[in-house]
């Protein structure tokens, strides 16, 4: 049974463990806030659910303390970094503060980084930019990994490849954060924890053959990309066109031998459009709210009304702020030892 925690009490216990792991205060509040974000929003394996492994990379040195990325290129509209390893959710937030302020002289600001540690959850970086009034393009992708099949191949090639997008619209934003793969690997990795089946045959094992069994992906098989065993193709184009985007505009990925070595360390993307440099603010909310209501109210083909990208994430991010996170019983179980390791005292759940 999930329990409920104080947001704030939360954040700060994730941040104490950051700094008794060696970060500065600010760089751990940075991290810690990106983590409850994704928890905020329904992101459960990749906000809090992160913080033991960014812990264990910190201590282990596999993510650098202090240091600052290196600037590659930088045209006032575009730059690039080379985090060297930063811990990424850090190192992507002081790249989203460096576009929105440049934004009010150029407009539309893209960033790439190469070598970033893990950056988490997307959707977790996207409501400072949605409330700003801005659209907000981030993906990204692991050079090191390979665990999605192209359609047709039985030999894992892509990483997961998520991508997330917000605008502002009415009463909440169109957003969302999906993967270029049917499941997310953090899905597969929970049920073979749990014992579990996955929903549907989303995997393949090594010899090709469909599965909803997490062994099949653990014992050298892969995960389907979108549109599944019948319109794969489709999911390995947008991989390929994400890939591009994130490793080959940042110049490091797949044709570099080092990076093989590099775990789970990210390419990233990022864009940020002010809509108002295209025209009239009020103009572009109108056609945003438009979509959305009129895609909220189609009528639905079963029981359930239909839900629009961003509903119910902007939904639970309000009920959660006022209610407490609800966290999904592991992530506390994990995170134990390391309260008990680094000392510091377990946030206490609320009373019901």
């Amino acid at each position: 049974m999930s329990v409920r925690y104080d947001a704030t009490e939360l954040q700060n216990f994730a941040s104490q463990l950051f700094q008794r792991a060696g970060l500065a205060r600010e760089r751990a509040e940075v991290m810690a806030n990106v983590f409850l974000q994704a928890d905020l929003l329904g992101f459960t394996t990749h906000g809090i659910n992160r913080v033991a492994s960014n812990l264990r990379w910190l201590l282990d040195g596999e993510s650098r303390r202090e240091g600052e990325p290196v600037v590659l290129a930088d045209r006032g509209n575009c730059f690039n970094w080379d985090a060297d390893f930063l811990p990424g959710p850090w190192v992507l937030t002081r790249a989203i503060e460096q576009a929105l302020q440049r934004l009010p002289e150029q407009g539309v600001v893209t960033a790439t980084i190469r070598r970033s540690q893990h950056i988490a959850c997307l959707a977790a970086y996207l409501p400072p930019i949605v409330e700003a009034g801005h659209v907000a393009i981030l993906t990204c992708s692991t050079p090191a990994e390979n665990t999605v099949s192209p359609q047709g191949s039985r030999d894992p090639l892509f990483s997961a490849n998520p991508i997330a997008f917000a605008a502002p619209a009415g009463d909440y934003p169109l957003l969302f954060d999906i993967s270029m793969s049917v499941t997310a690997g953090g899905y597969v990795a929970r049920a073979a924890r749990e014992g579990r089946k996955m929903p549907s045959q989303c995997l393949k094992d090594s010899d090709g053959n469909l599965s909803d069994d997490p062994g099949a992906f653990e014992n050298g098989g892969s995960i389907l990309p979108v549109g599944g065993a019948d319109h794969g193709y489709k999911g390995a184009a947008l991989s390929a066109m994400l890939e591009v985007l994130s490793m080959a505009l940042g110049g490091y990925g797949r044709a570099d031998a080092s990076a093989k070595d590099d775990d789970e360390a990210n390419s990233v993307f990022l864009q940020i459009i002010d809509p108002r440099v295209f025209g009239q603010r009020a103009d572009f909310l109108r056609q945003t709210a438009a979509l959305c209501n009129l895609w909220e109210n189609s009528r639905s083909d079963g029981d359930a009304p239909v839900r629009v990208p961003g509903q119910r994430a902007w939904a639970a991010r309000a009920q959660q702020l006022k209610e407490g996170v609800e966290l999904y019983p592991t992530i506390v179980q994990d995170l134990q030892p390391w309260a008990e390791k680094l000392k510091v005292p377990m946030p206490k759940p609320l009373s019901d």
